[in-house]
């Protein structure tokens, strides 16, 4: 598959730079949910990795503390290629344990009981300090406006090209075994990776649609539209009410994360995500293989950069943002790098 979705900042030029030429150039740091409450049959540890998947983290310290690694938790998957700061949890140890756990790759920070296991979603965002390097710094005002649309436009909150597989492999995988009746892997998470997959893709389709047509930002009759602060839902029928809501970030229009149970829109946005469902390949039969793994929710169209500021040094230009939890920072820079 092509990741060549269309850019909202077309009026400005690209400002270039090399994304991950080194590790350090990309850190990013979980913003957690709630601490350690000091109780409880799970140990909260916060680590700080690179060139590891939180997979692979989670593999080497459990193995470390002899207990199973599939007790463990964590509140989101971070890259490989950068150093990354996140909580995890593991059932049966201790935090003395914990902290003495000596593996490459991997710094335990700090660690505490817990009376429940890490979910995926449980924190409150992210912080990002990435650094394009070789950015032209005479392209910092550029960088700067660039960053003053997305946190008042928003930025469209496409999933990253990583979520697709190298070449979009994983997508050919999802497509494979959910479109064309092929055999389901037999690990859960490879099933769940595919599901999600679909969704993703079908969900990037309608952001793209939504910033051609210049409406990632406008309220339409119809859509179902997401509080920003608790996450409720509900349908636009108010247009200019609604407008005025999303014009404050009290609320962004959703897209379809499609499932059995997932929150339909209605009127002509009802009717374009039905076209969407049906040009994607998605069937009842479909939704039905997606069991459990996929029952179906709205994601918001865009997402706002908080905390942000762009400085020039002498490696590039270096980038400070909070996301929420969920979007990719590789979107908001591609916004920057005009690079697909």
């Amino acid at each position: 598959m092509d990741y060549q979705y269309p850019f909202l900042t077309t009026e400005f030029e690209p400002v270039g730079g090399e994304l991950r030429a080194e590790l350090e150039d990309f850190v990013v740091e979980e913003i957690p949910a709630y601490e350690p409450s000091g109780e409880g049959d799970h140990v909260l540890v916060e680590i700080e990795k690179s060139g590891l998947t939180t997979r692979e983290a989670v593999r080497q310290i459990a193995q470390a503390l002899d207990v199973s690694p599939r007790d463990a938790g964590w509140a989101g998957m971070k890259d490989r290629h950068a150093v990354t700061r996140q909580w995890l949890s593991f059932f049966g140890t201790d935090p003395d344990r914990a902290r003495a756990v000596d593996v490459e790759g991997i710094r335990v920070i700090s660690s505490g009981r817990h009376q429940h296991k890490l979910r995926v979603g449980h924190l409150r965002g992210n912080r990002f300090a990435i650094r394009l390097r070789g950015a032209d710094p005479a392209k910092l005002e550029t960088a700067q406006s660039v960053l003053e649309v997305l946190a008042s436009v928003g930025c469209p909150n496409y999933f990253g090209e990583q979520r697709f597989g190298r070449g979009g492999e994983t997508y050919t995988d999802a497509r494979r075994w959910l479109i064309d009746e092929g055999r389901a892997p037999r690990s859960r998470f490879k099933r769940k990776l595919l599901v999600s997959t679909l969704q993703s893709h079908a969900f990037n389709a309608v952001v793209a649609d939504r910033v051609v047509a210049q409406t990632l930002d406008k309220a339409i009759a119809g859509d179902v539209l997401k509080k920003e602060d608790s996450g409720g839902l509900f349908v636009c029928t108010d247009v200019s009410a609604d407008q005025a809501r999303v014009r404050d970030w009290q609320v962004s229009p959703t897209g379809p994360m499609f499932g059995r149970k997932m929150s339909r829109a209605e009127g002509t946005v009802g009717e374009y995500e039905s076209k969407i469902f049906e040009t994607e390949g998605f069937t009842d039969e479909v939704l039905r293989r997606f069991g459990k793994l996929g029952l179906g929710t709205r994601r918001p169209l865009r997402v706002q950069p908080h905390d942000w500021s762009v400085d020039a040094d002498e490696f590039g230009l270096l980038f400070r943002f909070h996301l929420s939890p969920g979007s990719y920072a590789t979107t908001l820079l591609r916004e920057v790098r005009k690079s697909y």
